[in-house]
């Protein structure tokens, strides 16, 4: 079981793999109708960051493979995802559009991606670390897998700190989290990650739609690192 932190610093229990797993599952049949036009800013912009990189992405959390088509035909894309049904529906997508330049899916637990260290230029991971176990071990493994000077691109719900916002967010955690996301994970924690995080550095964080409590939030895997 995951932990999550709390005001007072007090730790309590969050949702686990099989929670996810089954929350997604029954996501799968509606995904594209219910979130697909309401991150698709959001996604454009990841995606628009990742085209101008280029090379080998790995898209953790590809889900039904909404994203797949929109990614520059040069770029080699390889996407996991927690859930089965979910990725029918990308391999289904997959074959219909005849994206060649998807190289594969496959059901894999973002906190232990089956990837060598420094296989991608791009790891992408769209609403994901609000929707995993243990946050920081899959940012862990995002940084792992991902090349020296190449960048982790992130579309994340940024929770407050702290005030109204805070308390509200703590008070609905308990029923979200059966729809298989936390509303709290406040940029204080990607804060405490970075300074923890050998090698990675913070590119940008931008707000995008909707209700700004979503941001863009880029890192880059230094030369430094990899020479260390």
């Amino acid at each position: 079981m995951a932990e999550i932190v709390k005001l007072d610093g007090a730790r309590q229990l969050d949702f686990d793999r099989e929670m996810v797993e089954q929350a997604y599952d029954r996501w799968a049949p509606i995904y594209d109708l219910v979130f697909g036009g309401v991150f698709s800013k959001g996604r454009r912009a990841a995606i628009l960051a990742t085209n101008s990189i280029g090379g080998r992405v790995l898209e953790v959390g590809v889900g039904t493979g909404i994203s797949l088509p929109q990614y520059a035909s040069h770029l080699r894309i390889f996407g996991t995802d927690i859930s089965e049904a979910m990725l029918r529906k990308a391999k289904a997508r997959v074959a219909d559009l005849r994206l060649k330049n998807v190289e594969g899916l496959a059901v894999m637990d973002a906190e232990k991606l089956e990837f060598p260290d420094c296989s991608f230029d791009v790891v992408m991971a769209q609403y994901v670390v609000t929707a995993v176990p243990n946050p920081e071990a899959a940012l862990d493994e995002f940084a792992r897998v991902l090349r020296p000077g190449g960048e982790l691109i992130l579309l994340s719900r940024v929770s407050a700190d702290a005030g109204i916002r805070r308390l509200i967010e703590q008070r609905l955690q308990p029923v979200v989290r059966q729809l298989g996301w936390r509303t709290e994970f406040a940029w204080s924690r990607y804060a405490q990650w970075l300074a923890g995080a050998r090698g990675m550095e913070l590119v940008e964080r931008r707000p995008v739609p909707p209700l700004g409590h979503f941001s863009l939030i880029r890192f880059r895997k230094t030369e430094v690192a990899a020479a260390a």
